[in-house]
């Protein structure tokens, strides 16, 4: 049985934009209380502007008020697992800590690790003097 997180990031995945580089993403984020909030990539024609789909589901919850999270699945066309790139293991680790990384593609999954595994020495408020 598929876990319901992938699901939601397979679905997410096709709301996708990706004009420029066709490479389509889904992420779907778990809070703490089981709620699932998902996001997918949109592109710009600058490429700079671009969100990725980690960024997107995380914003989004954080606009809707919730702040605890557990896990997140992502999911992209591709046979090897596709981790998140470095912006998104940054935002992931500031408003989501150590949480679980769920990789997979559109048929099965590819891994799972914790953030701290993609992330080994995060920069965040510590070096900052805040907790």
């Amino acid at each position: 049985m598929t876990d319901p997180l992938i699901t939601a990031a397979r679905e997410a995945r096709q709301r996708a934009r990706a004009s420029f580089s066709h490479f389509k993403v889904g992420a779907a984020l778990e809070t703490t209380d089981g709620l699932i909030v998902t996001g997918c990539n949109i592109e710009n024609a600058t490429y700079g502007l671009t969100l990725c789909a980690e960024r997107v589901a995380v914003f989004k919850a954080i606009s809707e008020g919730h702040d605890s999270f557990r896990r997140i699945a992502v999911v992209a066309d591709t046979e090897a697992p596709t981790p998140p790139c470095g912006p998104c293991r940054q935002i992931l680790w500031e408003f989501a800590g150590d949480i679980e990384v769920i990789l997979a593609n559109l048929t099965e999954e590819k891994g799972r690790y914790r953030l701290s595994e993609l992330l080994p020495l995060p920069f965040d408020a510590r070096f900052l003097g805040k907790k």
